[in-house]
């Protein structure tokens, strides 16, 4: 390993001749003879300054298989190590001490594969495209042994090349960067440095700047075939639903159905499904919505997963704070008063009900200077949404421009429209621009075609935002205005005819005199939002947010808000039996929350809100992102939100509690328990999981779910409140050719 004059890494990548056995004990001759990658540089706490425990690692091929081996040296006792999570892909991981992979597989320093693993050997992968967007759902074919020694923890890694996409044709450089977290330090290095105002909240989000990533050199990936995976599947369950028309009543079925993957060229990839299922897929998280506009939920089914980020478009920065009541922020799926051309959730799905999927072909990748995604999915028919036979198409290419930007541009297309008879579309043209380390221009263009006359006109959406991100100082300006007829019908529109103008400013010291405090964050923001056509104030909101960042990653805030909400029509908020009528309503509303840090064995969010609501007052207490660690393979997760608000309309609560209960019999079986009442709907649901990869990329599922009316309380003879219910076995098994 060698370094430039800039401190980016060049590591060689070691040929074996006779592979490696994965069992965490590094014990192969290689580990002697071959000198570790070391040398791993802080990006915090201390950034630049060398890792305070030493990371040792190496790159090594053979015909079949990149491995990454690390030997991760801890000054702590086991005991004091953050271990505490052993399910694949789950937000706790990312709070463990743990050691990551990324490969630039293309060298366009842009996008990229990312693998990491922890001390228990628990697993979790990610794609990033134009260093962001990860989809942290993606789940290749992979594997990963740890071990331990008297210094610390040790890695072995096994990524088949048959799961990566790279360039076929020599000279075969990759970009390469090793991240380790050291949990209870609040610790994140970098094997090349890496600027902290990449780092996020946390320093996680470093490993997304692939621009300022090592590269490797020395590595003979297999030529290019035509790699193939089939993946057939059988389901057979039991199922009643009482809401349904007619009644389904303890209605046994089976089924089957397949999925196909070719690899058309080293780059591009087909997928194609028949006869899709998505019985395994966790339910949506209940959510308290106090506002008069839909909730954001993401996609979690997984055929839909891979390769989503080819298909966003000009997405929204991510805001930190919830909405207010004139809903006017965004949450954590980036700033959702930005319309999105293609959401996912619109097919298959339809006011709740699952609609069934004939089938479908995907093809993503990239070709030259271009990212390449198309879609084509049919669905059938469901009576209860009044849903017909649909087809739906996307069409999405982006290239690449300068060091770290891209232009692009995306069609929509559904053949059956929910509000007017024949075909809808929407179409756009969008752009990234980043410069230095800290500045960012996006930008889109887009129209919809309804075919109707009551849509004709006004059918237009643009956005323009300048963002400044450095470390210390934060600036952002953006306008946004999306038309009265605006209408994406395979995409998420959370509001129409609204022209808005944002501005936030931050200031964000590290005080060095302070050694209990790591970050300081004052931030302020105005929202300004008119309609479309007639230029009326719709929605204002000026906030202020003080925060303070502790060395233990804890984080005490206070948020004081001003804001204005029109009504043009009566509201009637969810859970309330009375209308609030239609008129203009000013908030003055403050709250105090305390994160506890994500890697202690008791943590979670407590946050006071107390303010106006519509005339009226609103006091709320939530606890969110709730963990307990019971023991290093269980843990509950609860979610409780109590609303008590009082207007001169009526009175009404609105309560929420969600609780998750996992246990992980190893790394690759878990169970997973959700419980959820709602008070908003009467409704009390349980959603039990069983997963077993009892072969990579080959699994069991047993799942179990059902939904209650509990209008009446929770009583003894619950039977007659059942909504629906339904019990499932699926069984799928991954053929590689």
């Amino acid at each position: 390993m060698n370094r430039d004059a800039a401190g980016r890494a060049t590591v060689r990548a070691i040929r074996l001749d006779g592979g490696l056995r994965l069992d965490g004990v590094l014990d192969e001759p290689v580990y002697q003879t071959v000198p570790p990658i070391t040398g791993f540089i802080q990006q915090l706490p201390d950034p630049g300054a060398p890792a305070t425990e030493r990371t040792e690692a190496w790159i090594m091929f053979d015909d079949t298989n990149v491995y990454v081996s690390a030997r991760v040296w801890d000054s702590a006792p086991e005991s004091r190590w953050v271990a505490n999570e052993m399910r694949r892909d789950t937000t706790q991981l990312r709070q463990n001490d743990t050691f990551t992979a990324f490969f630039d597989t293309f060298y366009d320093r842009r996008n990229g594969f990312n693998f990491y693993t922890n001390p228990l050997g628990a697993r979790s992968d990610a794609q990033f495209t134009n260093e962001g967007n990860p989809n942290n759902d993606w789940n290749p074919v992979w594997d990963v042994r740890t071990g331990r020694f008297a210094g610390g923890w040790t890695v072995e890694m096994e990524i088949p090349f048959k799961t990566l996409r790279y360039r076929a044709e020599p000279p075969h450089l990759w970009g390469i960067q090793l991240r380790r977290a050291i949990r209870r330090k609040n610790e994140w290095v970098y094997l090349t440095r890496v600027p902290i105002s990449a780092g996020g909240a946390s320093g996680a989000a470093g490993i997304f700047r692939v621009s300022a990533a090592g590269t490797l050199v020395g590595l003979e990936p297999p030529p290019a075939s035509r790699n193939i995976e089939v993946k057939p599947y059988g389901i057979g369950g039991i199922a009643t639903d009482l809401t349904a028309e007619p009644v389904v009543d303890n209605e046994r079925s089976g089924n089957g159905g397949i999925d196909v993957k070719y690899g058309i060229t080293q780059n591009l990839t087909a997928d194609f499904t028949y006869n899709t299922d998505f019985a395994q897929v966790e339910v949506d998280e209940r959510q308290v919505n106090l506002t008069r506009f839909p909730l954001f939920f993401p996609e979690k089914r997984e055929f839909f997963l891979e390769g989503r980020g080819i298909f966003g478009f000009a997405r929204g920065g991510v805001t930190r704070r919830p909405a207010g009541p004139g809903g006017a922020a965004g949450g954590i799926f980036g700033d959702v008063n930005v319309p999105q051309l293609f959401y996912s959730r619109k097919i298959g799905l339809e006011q709740g009900r699952v609609i069934p999927i004939v089938g479908g072909a995907r093809v993503t990748g990239k070709v030259g200077p271009f990212d390449v995604g198309a879609l084509n999915i049919h669905a059938g028919d469901e009576v209860v949404s009044a849903s017909e036979p649909t087809n739906f198409t996307v069409v999405r290419l982006r290239r690449d421009m300068l060091r770290r930007s891209s232009i692009g541009g995306m069609f929509t297309n559904r053949s059956v429209s929910r509000v007017a008879p024949g075909a809808s579309q929407a179409y756009g043209v969008d752009g990234t621009f980043a410069f230095f380390d800290s500045v960012s221009l996006i930008g889109y263009l887009a129209r919809t075609r309804v075919p109707s006359p009551e849509y004709e006109g006004k059918d237009t959406s643009y956005q323009g935002k300048f963002e400044y991100a450095a470390d210390r100082y934060g600036l952002q300006v953006d306008h946004l205005l999306v038309e009265d007829n605006f209408l994406p019908e395979v995409g998420f529109l959370r509001r129409d005819n609204v022209r808005r103008t944002f501005v936030s400013g931050r200031f964000s010291p590290r005080p060095q005199s302070i050694e209990s405090v790591r970050q300081f964050s004052l931030e302020g923001s105005v929202d300004y939002i008119l309609t479309a056509d007639a230029h009326e104030l719709e929605t204002r909101q000026r906030m202020v947010t003080f925060q303070t960042e502790f060395e233990s990653s804890g984080r005490l805030s206070f948020t004081a808000t001003d804001s204005y909400e029109l009504l043009v029509e009566p509201f009637t908020p969810p859970g309330a039996d009375f209308a609030i009528p239609v008129g203009g309503y000013g908030f003055a509303d403050y709250q105090v929350a305390y994160a506890i840090g994500q890697q202690r064995r008791v943590n979670g969010q407590v946050a006071l809100r107390r303010g106006d609501y519509f005339g009226g007052r609103l006091t709320s207490l939530d606890l969110s992102q709730g963990r307990i660690g019971v023991l290093p393979q269980m843990s509950i997760e609860p979610i409780v939100s109590f609303n008590w608000i009082d207007t001169p309309y009526g009175t009404f609560r609105s309560n929420l509690a969600v609780t998750r209960v996992n246990y992980a019999f190893s790394p690759r079986m878990f169970f997973s328990g959700l419980l959820q009442y709602n008070s908003a709907d009467y409704s009390f649901s349980s959603n039990l999981r069983l997963r077993w990869e009892y072969s990579p990329g080959s699994e069991l599922f047993v799942v179990y779910t059902d939904d209650r009316d509990v209008t009446n309380g929770f009583r003894p003879n619950r039977g007659l409140d059942l909504r629906n219910r339904g019990f499932v076995v699926k069984f799928n098994r991954l053929f590689r050719f």
